[in-house]
């Protein structure tokens, strides 16, 4: 059952993140400053997660050192604040496909930091060892296709899509120019290397402070700072900071509960339980649910590269999971085997126990 919850509870975070991707795309389309929107996405989390810090873990939370908090600044801002606001800032010049598909270069940047770190291991010399480092390729092969490679494109489904019917000028510029297109991608990439090693220096803090909910708020509490200050030095008009009853709260608030507070509390869950790599593996979900969800709601289409490099990023997801699924039947048994050997130790200790005279003392 327990890994039944693990698998339903990384479809959901994939699920909120293309949710996050598609909104996040429709606000930078009418112009919404991307700086600005990830502070008020960081402070809504913060005040979202707060409430449930004071009734559940209040009472029985892991004492907190300074240290120990300073690993968490740090932590928030090279895995928030510095890869997200990179990652709006790409989504500006990109497409919404695009960012979902070169999330999908996060299982390699995670499985790379976490061999680096000695939390994960390849042995070639085996079937498992060699169905990771093809799913791996596989994965690298799909990203390639999908940003290299575009081919015919599909007829839309949709000609007046949700999100699709305002789209700012200024945007347009951005999206057409090859310069910026280019600029973009390297934006992505440098966002999913810090992404890649946040999930990796996630499981080692956790390790020494347990409590996952104060966790995940006090990064959301240090990423609302740093936004903020990040926000203040590049955009100083206040007509940009007004929110109004329109998309842009919608995204906000969305972001700042689903993704920020529900989806960060999953993966730390996740990754506590199965690891950074098994998080970091489901990220092809995302793109799946993106593509479709980028049909319907911005209008984009589906070209043929889309397609494939899709395919392939689903089939490096399940050689990635069968290989360490596989790893794990051949570690059971052993363990099992070792457990089932205490019992007759201590039974025959029992038995030369009970031979034993009785003790004068």
């Amino acid at each position: 059952m327990g890994s039944k919850k693990s698998y339903l509870a990384v479809i959901l975070i994939q699920a909120i993140y293309a949710g996050m991707i598609l909104l996040s795309k429709a606000v930078f389309n009418g112009g919404m400053n991307s700086y600005i929107f990830m502070f008020y996405r960081q402070l809504v989390g913060t005040v979202f997660l707060f409430p449930l810090v004071m009734i559940f873990e209040r009472k029985n939370a892991t004492p907190l050192s300074f240290m120990i908090f300073c690993k968490i600044f740090v932590l928030a801002f090279v895995g928030i604040t510095l890869s997200l606001n990179i990652y709006c800032v790409a989504l500006i010049y990109t497409s919404a496909t695009l960012g979902a598909a070169t999330v999908n270069c996060l299982p390699v940047t995670t499985f790379f930091f976490a061999v680096l770190l000695r939390m994960e291991k390849v042995t070639m010399r085996t079937i498992p060892g060699i169905a990771k480092v093809a799913g791996l390729i596989a994965c690298m092969a799909g990203v390639m296709i999908l940003a290299f490679y575009n081919g015919p494109q599909m007829k839309p489904l949709i000609h007046h899509p949700l999100f699709g019917l305002h789209k700012n000028q200024d945007h347009q510029l951005h999206v057409s120019s090859g310069k910026n297109w280019t600029l973009g991608c390297f934006f992505l990439f440098i966002s999913i290397i810090c992404w890649g090693l946040w999930l990796v220096l996630q499981a080692q803090v956790l390790k020494i402070y347990s409590s996952k909910l104060i966790f995940t708020n006090l990064q959301c509490l240090s990423s609302a700072i740093q936004s903020f200050v990040v926000a203040i030095a590049f955009e100083r008009d206040p007509r940009q900071w007004k929110l109004g009853w329109d998309l842009r709260l919608l995204t906000v608030v969305y972001c700042g509960t689903m993704v920020t507070g529900v989806s960060y509390y999953l993966q730390a869950w996740v990754i506590e339980k199965k690891g950074p790599v098994f998080q970091a593996m489901s990220t092809p979900l995302n793109l799946i649910i993106t593509i479709i969800g980028s049909v319907f709601l911005l209008g984009d289409v589906i070209s043929l590269g889309s397609v494939l490099g899709g395919i392939l990023l689903v089939v490096s997801l399940y050689g990635v999971l069968w290989g360490k699924s596989k790893e794990r039947s051949v570690e059971i048994p052993s363990g099992a085997q070792v457990q089932s050997e205490i019992p007759r130790i201590e039974s025959k200790e029992e038995e030369v126990a009970s031979n034993e005279p009785p003790s004068l003392v």
